[in-house]
This record gives C-alpha cells, sequence and structure tokens, in this order.
C-alpha cells in the first residue's frame, strides 16, 4: 500500500525527486512524532531527572582571585596527590577548623570525611585578603599551592596567640613543626546551602 501511494505521488508532480525525497522526509518525521508520542513523556522525564542529578552550581562568596568550584579536588584526594611531591598546583576543597581570630589572616582546614586527618595551614598570597572571623565548620573551596615546610617555635606561638589559645597551651609549645601548608590566591566560602 505505501509503494503504491508512493508512486502516486510521483505521478502528481513533476519534479519526482524532489517530491519522493520530501515524501521520504515525511515519513520519517511522523514515524519520529509517532515514537515521541509514545515515548515522549518517558525521555521528558529521563531529561529531567538528568538535570537535577547533574553536578549542581556550587556557589559562595569569593575573596582574592575570582574561583569556581570547577574541577576542585577534595581534602583527601589532595593528600594521595601530594605523596612524594615537594608542592602542587591544585584547587581543593576542605571544611575550615578555625580561623585567625585577630584578623582572619590564615586558617586550618581539614578533610570533611575524616576531620581527624592532618590540618592544612592556609595563608592568602600577598597578605591580599582575609577571611571571617566566624567560619569554622564551614565549606570552602581555595586555588593555590599546596606544599611542607618547617614553622619555627616562635611563628607557632604567633599563631596560637591568634587562633586565641591559652598561656599554657602556648608555653607548651616547644619544637618546630613540618606542616602541611596551602597558598590560597583565592578562596570561596560554599554557601551554607549547597554543603
Amino acid at each position: 500500500m505505501a509503494l503504491l501511494h508512493r508512486k502516486n505521488v510521483l505521478r502528481k508532480n513533476l519534479h519526482g525527486k524532489l517530491t519522493f525525497a520530501c515524501y521520504i522526509n515525511t515519513l520519517l518525521i511522523m514515524r519520529m512524532l509517532s515514537v515521541l508520542k509514545t515515548w515522549g513523556p518517558v525521555l521528558a522525564l529521563f531529561v529531567v531527572l538528568a538535570a537535577c542529578n547533574s553536578t549542581r552550581s556550587i556557589t559562595g562568596q569569593t575573596f582574592g582571585e575570582p574561583i569556581s568550584a570547577k574541577e576542585a579536588i577534595t581534602y583527601d584526594d589532595l593528600l594521595k596527590k601530594l605523596d612524594g611531591k615537594d608542592s602542587l598546583a591544585v584547587k581543593v576543597r576542605g571544611t575550615v577548623e578555625g580561623v585567625c581570630q585577630a584578623k582572619g589572616c590564615w586558617m586550618n582546614i581539614v578533610s570533611a570525611k575524616n576531620p581527624s586527618q592532618e590540618s592544612m595551614f592556609v595563608k592568602f598570597k600577598d597578605y591580599g585578603f582575609f577571611m571571617p572571623k566566624d567560619i569554622a565548620g564551614r565549606e570552602v573551596i581555595m586555588q593555590g599551592y599546596a606544599y611542607r615546610e618547617v614553622t619555627p617555635v616562635d611563628e607557632l606561638k604567633h599563631y596560637a596567640e591568634d587562633e586565641g589559645k591559652s598561656q599554657a597551651e602556648i608555653d607548651a609549645i616547644t619544637q618546630p613543626k613540618v606542616e602541611l601548608k596551602f597558598m590560597a590566591s583565592g578562596v570561596m566560602l560554599v554557601d551554607q546551602a549547597k554543603q
């Protein structure tokens, strides 16, 4: 029947090839619409669910150079990647453990999954920006360099004072310490609703 119909269409038009191609295209479109009529709602649901499950847009207040969450690795992944290296340029996510209570000029970062792991001491490039002093427990994304460095006793005592530790805790610091550090050129304080 379809073949007979095609022949009739070809006879009705002087431009047989063009009409036959248009006819084939029309059949294909009608077939696609038929499929969409049956599977369209399922397809639409799939698209909506895929969009909902895609990487959510992470927003927050930025400090220093502009930064996005794109390609940020977790603090745990940073520790793995840094193993055996002296430094690493990276964008990393972590949880704020503490902030300088004098100015907000440094912060300590820990793993969100393993807060008992080694913390990372973070300073800000060229002393160019500071963090709010009340962000302990919040998630941040930082762009910069991770490295290990020996921190002398006088500097450790200074940071302990900035953190608001007791005089007894400060006096107990008697040895330099090899620390994981980070020089951040930009930091995003992730909005609390997105954490």
